[in-house]
């Protein structure tokens, strides 16, 4: 199932969601990034600040990729219905 992200909160939501999927803690998801439980909590909730590579290597962690393309018609209330 494709997720669809359109603000740090919603791309957060959706890496909660698909670590959970997964039965991983976010301990665990640190430990196959090399990073601490707080920085795969703060990537969660969408803080600012978060940096880029931290988001690519929990994808790669999660065993995910990053696709770019054109915004869809959907409205982002529906979006947020999704999560």
């Amino acid at each position: 199932m494709d997720l669809i992200a359109r603000t740090t909160k919603q791309l957060g939501t959706a890496i909660r969601r698909i670590r959970r999927a997964r039965a991983m803690t976010q301990g665990t998801l640190g430990l196959k990034m090399d990073a601490r439980q707080a920085t795969i909590s703060k990537l969660e909730a969408g803080e600012p600040g978060t940096q880029l590579q931290t988001l690519m290597d929990a994808l790669t962690a999660l065993d995910l990729e990053l696709v770019i393309r054109p915004r869809t018609t959907v409205s982002t209330d529906a979006i947020e219905d999704l999560f």
